[in-house]
C-alpha cells in the first residue's frame, strides 16, 4: 500500500449552487493549508475531479479511500438518506478497525463537516465519535473559506488531524498490504427509524 491522498471526500452530490459552493470552497482550503504537509501525495480525493465515465466505481472508489489517510464527511440531511455515501462511510469505518493494529490512534478516521443540521438532531454516527466541525452557519455569503478568520481555525483543526494520522501511517503500513484486496461493504442500513406513519384526521 501507497499513500495517494491525504484525505477522500466522501459528500452527497447537489444541484444548486449551496451545495456545490460549500464542497468546493472547503476543497480549495484543505489542499491550500495540507499542501506543506504532505510530500508527493495529493492533498484531497474528490470524485468529481478523479473518476472517468468508464471507471468501474466501486473498485475505483475502494482503491481511493484505502489509500486516503483520512476521510472528511460533508453531513447534510441529505448525506444520511442516501445509501452510497452511507457505504463509504461504513467502508471508512472498515479501514479504521483495521489501522487500529497498525499504530495508536490519535482520532477517528472520519471528519464530519456539518454543513446543514438535520432538523431533529445529528445521528449519532456523526455526534458520538467526539469531533465534529459545525459550519452550519456557512453561507453564499460567506466568501472564501481558506481567508475567513471566522473559518480558519477549524480549517487548521481540520488539518492537523489528518496531518497526525499522516505521520503516523505512513511509517507504519505493513509491507505486504495490498489496497487492491480492500472492497466496499454491503449498504448499510439507514442510521435512525422511520418516523411513524401520520394519518390526517
Amino acid at each position: 500500500m501507497t499513500i495517494r491522498y491525504g484525505c477522500f471526500f466522501s459528500y452527497a452530490h447537489g444541484q444548486h449552487a449551496y451545495m456545490s459552493k460549500f464542497k468546493n470552497d472547503l476543497v480549495d482550503a484543505l489542499r491550500c493549508y495540507l499542501e506543506p504537509h504532505l510530500d508527493t501525495e495529493k492533498e484531497l480525493f474528490v470524485d468529481s475531479e478523479q473518476l472517468g465515465g468508464g471507471d468501474d466505481l466501486d473498485q475505483k472508489i475502494a482503491h481511493a479511500m484505502c489509500e486516503s489517510v483520512c476521510m472528511i464527511v460533508i453531513y447534510t440531511p441529505k448525506y444520511e438518506a442516501h445509501a452510497y455515501t452511507r457505504r463509504e462511510f461504513a467502508a471508512m469505518q472498515q479501514l479504521e478497525a483495521e489501522r487500529r493494529n497498525w499504530y495508536p490512534l490519535p482520532s477517528h478516521l472520519i471528519i464530519p463537516v456539518i454543513m446543514t443540521r438535520h432538523p431533529l438532531s445529528l445521528p449519532p454516527q456523526i455526534s458520538e465519535p467526539g469531533f465534529y466541525v459545525d459550519f452550519s452557519r456557512y453561507t453564499l455569503a460567506t466568501g472564501d473559506l481558506k481567508t475567513n478568520p471566522d473559518f480558519l481555525p477549524d480549517i487548521d483543526k481540520i488539518v492537523q488531524r489528518i496531518v497526525a494520522h499522516y505521520h503516523f501511517l505512513k511509517y507504519s503500513i505493513p509491507p505486504e498490504h495490498d489496497c487492491n484486496r480492500f472492497v466496499l461493504p454491503p449498504i448499510p442500513p439507514e442510521w435512525r427509524p422511520a418516523p411513524p406513519p401520520h394519518f390526517p384526521r
